[in-house]
Protein backbone atom coordinates (compact mmCIF):
# COMPACT_ATOMS: atom_id res chain seq x y z
CA UNK A 1 0.00 0.00 0.00
CA UNK A 2 2.82 2.42 0.90
CA UNK A 3 4.28 2.13 -2.60
CA UNK A 4 1.06 1.74 -4.56
CA UNK A 5 0.87 5.39 -5.60
CA UNK A 6 4.33 5.23 -7.15
CA UNK A 7 3.69 1.95 -8.93
CA UNK A 8 0.36 3.24 -10.26
CA UNK A 9 1.20 6.76 -11.35
CA UNK A 10 4.99 7.09 -11.72
CA UNK A 11 6.63 6.17 -15.03
CA UNK A 12 8.14 2.74 -15.59
CA UNK A 13 11.48 4.49 -16.14
CA UNK A 14 12.09 4.56 -12.38
CA UNK A 15 15.07 2.44 -11.38
CA UNK A 16 16.73 2.76 -7.96
CA UNK A 17 13.42 2.34 -6.12
CA UNK A 18 13.10 -1.14 -7.63
CA UNK A 19 16.20 -2.19 -5.68
CA UNK A 20 15.55 -0.30 -2.47
CA UNK A 21 11.92 -1.09 -1.74
CA UNK A 22 11.09 1.25 1.12
CA UNK A 23 9.60 4.73 1.34
CA UNK A 24 12.34 6.88 2.83
CA UNK A 25 11.51 9.78 5.07
CA UNK A 26 14.49 11.22 6.96
CA UNK A 27 18.27 11.17 6.72
CA UNK A 28 21.25 12.36 8.71
CA UNK A 29 24.94 11.93 8.03
CA UNK A 30 25.34 8.44 6.59
CA UNK A 31 22.01 7.06 7.80
CA UNK A 32 18.55 7.00 6.25
CA UNK A 33 15.22 6.08 7.89
CA UNK A 34 12.10 4.88 6.11
CA UNK A 35 8.45 5.48 7.04
CA UNK A 36 8.46 2.37 9.20
CA UNK A 37 11.37 3.71 11.26
CA UNK A 38 13.91 1.23 9.86
CA UNK A 39 17.47 2.56 9.85
CA UNK A 40 19.87 2.06 6.94
CA UNK A 41 23.56 2.85 6.45
CA UNK A 42 24.07 4.67 3.15
CA UNK A 43 26.93 3.45 0.94
CA UNK A 44 25.27 4.88 -2.19
CA UNK A 45 25.65 8.55 -1.32
CA UNK A 46 23.13 9.86 -3.85
CA UNK A 47 25.31 8.45 -6.65
CA UNK A 48 28.06 10.79 -5.47
CA UNK A 49 25.93 13.87 -4.78
CA UNK A 50 26.23 13.65 -0.98
CA UNK A 51 29.95 13.63 -0.24
CA UNK A 52 29.30 15.80 2.82
CA UNK A 53 26.54 13.50 4.12
CA UNK A 54 22.80 13.95 4.48
CA UNK A 55 21.69 17.20 6.10
CA UNK A 56 25.18 18.33 7.07
CA UNK A 57 24.64 20.75 9.99
CA UNK A 58 27.22 23.32 8.89
CA UNK A 59 25.74 23.57 5.41
CA UNK A 60 22.13 23.39 6.62
CA UNK A 61 22.55 26.31 9.03
CA UNK A 62 23.86 28.59 6.29
CA UNK A 63 21.16 27.49 3.89
CA UNK A 64 18.35 28.08 6.41
CA UNK A 65 19.81 31.44 7.39
CA UNK A 66 19.89 32.52 3.75
CA UNK A 67 16.28 31.47 3.14
CA UNK A 68 15.02 33.06 6.36
CA UNK A 69 16.48 36.37 5.17
CA UNK A 70 14.48 36.04 1.93
CA UNK A 71 17.66 35.66 -0.08
CA UNK A 72 16.96 35.52 -3.79
CA UNK A 73 16.38 31.92 -4.90
CA UNK A 74 16.10 32.12 -8.68
CA UNK A 75 18.17 34.57 -10.70
CA UNK A 76 19.07 32.98 -14.05
CA UNK A 77 22.66 34.12 -14.66
CA UNK A 78 22.27 37.57 -13.16
CA UNK A 79 24.86 38.84 -10.69
CA UNK A 80 24.03 37.86 -7.11
CA UNK A 81 25.74 37.90 -3.74
CA UNK A 82 25.78 34.07 -3.37
CA UNK A 83 27.29 33.62 -6.82
CA UNK A 84 30.00 36.20 -6.13
CA UNK A 85 30.84 34.66 -2.77
CA UNK A 86 31.03 31.16 -4.25
CA UNK A 87 33.27 32.28 -7.13
CA UNK A 88 35.61 34.15 -4.77
CA UNK A 89 35.91 31.24 -2.38
CA UNK A 90 36.34 28.66 -5.12
CA UNK A 91 39.00 30.74 -6.85
CA UNK A 92 40.96 31.55 -3.69
CA UNK A 93 40.69 28.22 -1.88
CA UNK A 94 40.35 25.55 -4.57
CA UNK A 95 41.86 26.78 -7.83
CA UNK A 96 44.71 29.08 -6.80
CA UNK A 97 46.31 26.74 -4.22
CA UNK A 98 46.44 24.06 -6.95
CA UNK A 99 47.93 26.38 -9.55
CA UNK A 100 44.83 26.10 -11.75
CA UNK A 101 43.76 29.01 -13.96
CA UNK A 102 40.19 28.40 -15.14
CA UNK A 103 37.16 30.44 -16.10
CA UNK A 104 33.96 29.21 -14.43
CA UNK A 105 30.83 28.54 -16.48
CA UNK A 106 27.58 27.75 -14.70
CA UNK A 107 25.61 25.36 -16.88
CA UNK A 108 22.20 23.84 -16.32
CA UNK A 109 22.43 22.12 -12.93
CA UNK A 110 23.20 18.57 -14.05
CA UNK A 111 26.39 16.76 -14.90
CA UNK A 112 25.20 15.82 -18.37
CA UNK A 113 24.58 19.51 -19.15
CA UNK A 114 28.15 20.36 -18.16
CA UNK A 115 29.38 17.65 -20.54
CA UNK A 116 27.18 19.01 -23.33
CA UNK A 117 28.67 22.46 -22.80
CA UNK A 118 32.20 21.02 -22.86
CA UNK A 119 31.55 19.23 -26.16
CA UNK A 120 30.03 22.34 -27.75
CA UNK A 121 32.94 24.50 -26.65
CA UNK A 122 35.60 22.01 -27.77
CA UNK A 123 34.01 21.78 -31.21
CA UNK A 124 33.64 25.55 -31.41
CA UNK A 125 37.28 26.15 -30.46
CA UNK A 126 38.80 23.53 -32.76
CA UNK A 127 36.34 23.50 -35.64
CA UNK A 128 36.31 19.70 -35.47
CA UNK A 129 33.36 17.42 -34.75
CA UNK A 130 34.76 14.04 -33.74
CA UNK A 131 35.52 13.28 -30.08
CA UNK A 132 37.50 10.47 -28.44
CA UNK A 133 36.02 8.69 -25.40
CA UNK A 134 37.01 5.53 -23.57
CA UNK A 135 35.11 2.26 -23.60
CA UNK A 136 33.55 1.70 -20.19
CA UNK A 137 32.78 5.36 -19.66
CA UNK A 138 29.59 7.05 -18.49
CA UNK A 139 29.12 10.77 -19.13
CA UNK A 140 25.38 11.37 -19.06
CA UNK A 141 22.01 10.72 -20.67
CA UNK A 142 21.47 13.66 -23.05
CA UNK A 143 22.40 13.19 -26.69
CA UNK A 144 25.98 14.46 -26.75
CA UNK A 145 26.91 12.90 -23.41
CA UNK A 146 25.10 9.71 -24.34
CA UNK A 147 27.13 9.49 -27.54
CA UNK A 148 30.20 9.29 -25.31
CA UNK A 149 28.65 6.78 -22.90
CA UNK A 150 29.24 3.14 -23.84
CA UNK A 151 26.69 1.33 -21.67
CA UNK A 152 24.34 -0.25 -24.21
CA UNK A 153 21.32 -0.19 -21.89
CA UNK A 154 21.64 3.59 -21.67
CA UNK A 155 22.37 4.08 -25.37
CA UNK A 156 19.27 2.14 -26.44
CA UNK A 157 17.05 4.84 -25.00
CA UNK A 158 18.28 7.47 -27.46
CA UNK A 159 16.05 6.39 -30.35
CA UNK A 160 18.43 7.89 -32.91
CA UNK A 161 21.99 7.10 -34.05
CA UNK A 162 24.69 8.31 -31.68
CA UNK A 163 27.71 9.48 -33.62
CA UNK A 164 30.70 11.85 -33.88
CA UNK A 165 32.54 9.80 -31.24
CA UNK A 166 35.41 7.32 -31.61
CA UNK A 167 35.58 4.94 -28.66
CA UNK A 168 39.06 3.92 -27.56
CA UNK A 169 39.75 0.75 -25.53
CA UNK A 170 40.35 1.62 -21.90
CA UNK A 171 43.85 0.63 -20.72
CA UNK A 172 42.58 -2.22 -18.51
CA UNK A 173 40.74 -3.93 -21.38
CA UNK A 174 43.81 -5.10 -23.28
CA UNK A 175 46.86 -4.91 -20.99
CA UNK A 176 49.16 -5.70 -23.91
CA UNK A 177 47.82 -2.71 -25.89
CA UNK A 178 49.45 0.68 -25.41
CA UNK A 179 46.33 2.81 -25.76
CA UNK A 180 48.26 6.05 -26.15
CA UNK A 181 50.37 4.56 -28.95
CA UNK A 182 47.14 3.22 -30.47
CA UNK A 183 45.60 6.71 -30.57
CA UNK A 184 48.85 8.12 -31.95
CA UNK A 185 48.67 5.58 -34.76
CA UNK A 186 45.04 6.48 -35.46
CA UNK A 187 46.01 10.09 -36.03
CA UNK A 188 49.23 9.52 -38.00
CA UNK A 189 48.20 6.61 -40.22
CA UNK A 190 46.57 8.05 -43.34
CA UNK A 191 44.59 4.83 -43.72
CA UNK A 192 43.13 4.71 -40.20
CA UNK A 193 39.88 6.33 -41.30
CA UNK A 194 39.78 8.33 -38.06
CA UNK A 195 39.81 12.12 -38.03
CA UNK A 196 41.63 14.18 -35.44
CA UNK A 197 39.13 14.82 -32.65
CA UNK A 198 38.12 18.08 -31.05
CA UNK A 199 38.49 16.55 -27.59
CA UNK A 200 39.29 13.50 -25.53
CA UNK A 201 36.83 13.05 -22.66
CA UNK A 202 37.64 10.81 -19.72
CA UNK A 203 37.04 10.01 -16.08
CA UNK A 204 40.30 9.44 -14.21
CA UNK A 205 38.39 6.76 -12.30
CA UNK A 206 35.74 4.94 -14.30
CA UNK A 207 32.92 4.61 -11.80
CA UNK A 208 29.89 3.23 -13.62
CA UNK A 209 32.33 1.27 -15.80
CA UNK A 210 33.30 -0.88 -12.80
CA UNK A 211 35.68 1.19 -10.59
CA UNK A 212 38.83 1.31 -12.68
CA UNK A 213 41.52 3.69 -11.44
CA UNK A 214 43.73 4.99 -14.23
CA UNK A 215 47.47 5.11 -13.61
CA UNK A 216 48.90 8.62 -13.05
CA UNK A 217 51.69 8.03 -15.58
CA UNK A 218 49.12 6.98 -18.19
CA UNK A 219 47.15 10.16 -17.48
CA UNK A 220 50.29 12.25 -17.97
CA UNK A 221 50.90 10.53 -21.32
CA UNK A 222 47.31 11.27 -22.30
CA UNK A 223 47.82 14.95 -21.48
CA UNK A 224 51.02 15.05 -23.56
CA UNK A 225 49.23 13.32 -26.46
CA UNK A 226 46.44 15.90 -26.36
CA UNK A 227 48.88 18.80 -26.26
CA UNK A 228 50.85 17.40 -29.18
CA UNK A 229 47.78 17.12 -31.40
CA UNK A 230 45.95 20.21 -30.11
CA UNK A 231 43.10 18.13 -28.71
CA UNK A 232 41.07 19.43 -25.77
CA UNK A 233 41.48 17.19 -22.71
CA UNK A 234 38.19 17.16 -20.81
CA UNK A 235 38.12 15.64 -17.33
CA UNK A 236 34.73 14.43 -16.15
CA UNK A 237 34.97 14.89 -12.37
CA UNK A 238 31.22 14.80 -11.86
CA UNK A 239 31.18 11.68 -9.69
CA UNK A 240 34.79 11.26 -8.58
CA UNK A 241 35.62 14.91 -7.88
CA UNK A 242 34.93 17.03 -4.78
CA UNK A 243 37.29 14.98 -2.59
CA UNK A 244 36.09 11.49 -3.51
CA UNK A 245 39.59 10.24 -4.43
CA UNK A 246 41.50 12.11 -1.71
CA UNK A 247 42.31 15.33 -3.59
CA UNK A 248 39.58 17.83 -4.40
CA UNK A 249 40.00 16.99 -8.09
CA UNK A 250 40.56 13.37 -9.06
CA UNK A 251 43.32 14.31 -11.52
CA UNK A 252 45.50 16.01 -8.89
CA UNK A 253 47.36 12.77 -8.18
CA UNK A 254 48.67 12.81 -11.77
CA UNK A 255 49.74 16.45 -11.71
CA UNK A 256 47.87 17.20 -14.96
CA UNK A 257 45.86 20.29 -15.85
CA UNK A 258 42.99 19.40 -18.19
CA UNK A 259 41.75 21.99 -20.65
CA UNK A 260 38.25 21.59 -19.23
CA UNK A 261 36.79 20.06 -16.08
CA UNK A 262 33.13 19.15 -15.58
CA UNK A 263 31.78 19.23 -12.02
CA UNK A 264 28.33 18.47 -10.65
CA UNK A 265 26.80 16.18 -7.99
CA UNK A 266 28.66 17.07 -4.74
CA UNK A 267 29.68 20.53 -5.91
CA UNK A 268 26.11 21.44 -4.83
CA UNK A 269 27.13 20.58 -1.25
CA UNK A 270 23.75 19.52 0.09
CA UNK A 271 22.37 17.39 -2.69
CA UNK A 272 21.15 20.53 -4.45
CA UNK A 273 21.29 20.66 -8.28
CA UNK A 274 24.38 22.49 -9.50
CA UNK A 275 26.94 22.04 -12.25
CA UNK A 276 29.83 23.99 -13.63
CA UNK A 277 32.39 23.73 -16.37
CA UNK A 278 35.92 24.95 -15.79
CA UNK A 279 38.08 25.80 -18.80
CA UNK A 280 41.30 27.61 -19.57
CA UNK A 281 40.73 31.35 -20.17
CA UNK A 282 41.92 31.28 -23.78
CA UNK A 283 39.08 28.88 -24.62
CA UNK A 284 36.39 31.34 -23.55
CA UNK A 285 35.08 32.22 -27.02
CA UNK A 286 31.39 31.83 -26.17
CA UNK A 287 28.94 34.40 -27.47
CA UNK A 288 26.52 35.68 -24.78
CA UNK A 289 23.72 33.17 -24.23
CA UNK A 290 25.21 30.62 -26.63
CA UNK A 291 24.75 27.96 -23.96
CA UNK A 292 22.19 28.74 -21.27
CA UNK A 293 19.59 27.27 -18.96
CA UNK A 294 16.77 28.48 -16.72
CA UNK A 295 18.15 26.94 -13.52
CA UNK A 296 21.84 27.70 -13.88
CA UNK A 297 21.34 30.41 -11.27
CA UNK A 298 20.16 28.15 -8.43
CA UNK A 299 21.11 30.47 -5.56
CA UNK A 300 20.56 28.06 -2.63
CA UNK A 301 23.02 25.72 -4.36
CA UNK A 302 25.64 28.51 -4.47
CA UNK A 303 25.13 29.07 -0.73
CA UNK A 304 25.39 25.34 0.01
CA UNK A 305 28.38 24.89 -2.32
CA UNK A 306 30.42 27.60 -0.61
CA UNK A 307 29.48 26.25 2.81
CA UNK A 308 30.49 22.74 1.76
CA UNK A 309 33.91 23.94 0.61
CA UNK A 310 34.36 25.85 3.87
CA UNK A 311 33.41 22.73 5.81
CA UNK A 312 35.74 20.55 3.74
CA UNK A 313 38.70 22.86 4.24
CA UNK A 314 38.14 23.69 7.91
CA UNK A 315 37.75 20.04 8.92
CA UNK A 316 40.58 18.82 6.62
CA UNK A 317 37.97 16.47 5.19
CA UNK A 318 39.70 15.77 1.90
CA UNK A 319 42.98 14.85 3.60
CA UNK A 320 41.14 12.45 5.92
CA UNK A 321 39.67 10.51 2.99
CA UNK A 322 42.89 8.53 2.63
CA UNK A 323 42.72 7.39 6.27
CA UNK A 324 39.26 5.94 5.70
CA UNK A 325 40.40 4.52 2.38
CA UNK A 326 42.97 2.40 4.24
CA UNK A 327 40.22 0.93 6.43
CA UNK A 328 38.14 0.03 3.37
CA UNK A 329 41.05 -1.38 1.38
CA UNK A 330 42.33 -3.53 4.23
CA UNK A 331 38.86 -4.92 4.95
CA UNK A 332 38.12 -5.71 1.31
CA UNK A 333 41.50 -7.32 0.63
CA UNK A 334 41.50 -9.43 3.78
CA UNK A 335 37.95 -10.18 4.85
CA UNK A 336 36.11 -10.00 1.52
CA UNK A 337 38.73 -11.67 -0.68
CA UNK A 338 38.98 -14.40 1.93
CA UNK A 339 35.41 -15.38 1.04
CA UNK A 340 36.54 -16.16 -2.51
CA UNK A 341 39.98 -15.29 -3.96
CA UNK A 342 38.30 -14.79 -7.35
CA UNK A 343 36.66 -11.62 -6.03
CA UNK A 344 38.63 -8.66 -7.41
CA UNK A 345 39.09 -5.47 -5.42
CA UNK A 346 39.65 -2.06 -7.05
CA UNK A 347 39.42 1.50 -5.84
CA UNK A 348 40.89 4.68 -4.47
CA UNK A 349 39.86 7.15 -1.78
CA UNK A 350 36.26 6.38 -0.90
CA UNK A 351 35.14 4.73 -4.11
CA UNK A 352 35.72 0.98 -4.25
CA UNK A 353 34.46 -1.99 -6.18
CA UNK A 354 34.14 -5.72 -5.51
CA UNK A 355 34.15 -7.38 -8.93
CA UNK A 356 32.24 -10.66 -8.83
CA UNK A 357 32.48 -11.50 -12.53
CA UNK A 358 35.12 -14.23 -12.03
CA UNK A 359 33.63 -15.59 -8.83
CA UNK A 360 29.94 -16.01 -9.58
CA UNK A 361 27.35 -15.95 -12.39
CA UNK A 362 25.85 -12.75 -13.80
CA UNK A 363 23.09 -11.59 -11.47
CA UNK A 364 24.93 -12.49 -8.28
CA UNK A 365 25.80 -8.87 -7.50
CA UNK A 366 22.12 -7.92 -7.65
CA UNK A 367 21.41 -10.67 -5.11
CA UNK A 368 24.14 -9.27 -2.86
CA UNK A 369 22.60 -5.80 -3.08
CA UNK A 370 19.21 -7.24 -2.13
CA UNK A 371 20.79 -9.08 0.81
CA UNK A 372 22.62 -5.93 1.90
CA UNK A 373 19.36 -4.00 1.82
CA UNK A 374 17.70 -6.69 3.93
CA UNK A 375 20.57 -6.19 6.38
CA UNK A 376 20.01 -2.40 6.33
CA UNK A 377 22.72 -1.24 3.95
CA UNK A 378 22.05 0.73 0.77
CA UNK A 379 24.68 0.01 -1.88
CA UNK A 380 24.77 -0.02 -5.68
CA UNK A 381 26.27 -2.05 -8.52
CA UNK A 382 28.22 -1.05 -11.63
CA UNK A 383 30.39 -2.39 -14.43
CA UNK A 384 29.91 -4.92 -17.21
CA UNK A 385 26.76 -6.98 -16.59
CA UNK A 386 26.40 -5.05 -13.30
CA UNK A 387 28.89 -7.47 -11.71
CA UNK A 388 30.70 -4.95 -9.51
CA UNK A 389 29.52 -4.06 -6.01
CA UNK A 390 30.10 -0.30 -5.75
CA UNK A 391 31.07 1.19 -2.36
CA UNK A 392 30.70 4.96 -2.22
CA UNK A 393 29.97 6.21 1.32
CA UNK A 394 29.96 9.87 2.28
CA UNK A 395 33.37 11.37 3.00
CA UNK A 396 32.04 12.34 6.43
CA UNK A 397 31.02 8.82 7.48
CA UNK A 398 32.18 7.99 11.04
CA UNK A 399 34.61 5.07 11.23
CA UNK A 400 32.22 2.94 13.28
CA UNK A 401 29.47 3.30 10.64
CA UNK A 402 31.98 2.63 7.87
CA UNK A 403 33.09 -0.60 9.57
CA UNK A 404 29.48 -1.59 10.27
CA UNK A 405 28.65 -1.18 6.59
CA UNK A 406 31.67 -3.26 5.57
CA UNK A 407 30.62 -6.04 7.94
CA UNK A 408 27.15 -6.06 6.36
CA UNK A 409 28.79 -6.48 2.96
CA UNK A 410 30.83 -9.41 4.28
CA UNK A 411 27.77 -11.05 5.82
CA UNK A 412 25.71 -10.52 2.66
CA UNK A 413 28.32 -11.89 0.25
CA UNK A 414 28.76 -14.97 2.42
CA UNK A 415 25.00 -15.49 2.48
CA UNK A 416 24.69 -15.25 -1.31
CA UNK A 417 27.84 -17.16 -2.31
CA UNK A 418 27.88 -19.82 0.40
CA UNK A 419 24.45 -19.75 1.99
CA UNK A 420 25.87 -18.58 5.34
CA UNK A 421 23.51 -16.69 7.63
Amino acid sequence: MAMEVFETYESEVRSYCRKFTSVFQTAKGSKIWDEEGREYIDFFDGAGALNYGHNNDYIKERLIDYLQKDGIVHALDMYTTPKREFIEYFEENILQPRGLDYKIMFTGPTGTNAIEAALKLARKVTGRTNVFALMGCFHGMTMGALSLTTDMASRKGAGVPLHDVTHIPAPYMFPELDTVAYMERLLTDDHSGVERPAALVLETVQAEGGIYVFDPEWLRRIEAFCHKHEIMLIADDIQVGCGRTGGFFSFERAGIKPDMVALSKSIGGYGLPMALLLFKPELDIWKPGEHNGTFRGNQPAFVAAKAALEFGNSTHLYEKVNDKAKIVEEFLKTRIQAIDPALEIRGIGLIWGVDMSKAAPVGTCRKVITECFKNRLIIEQAGRDDCVLKLMPALTIPEEELKAGLEIIEKSIKAVLHGEQ
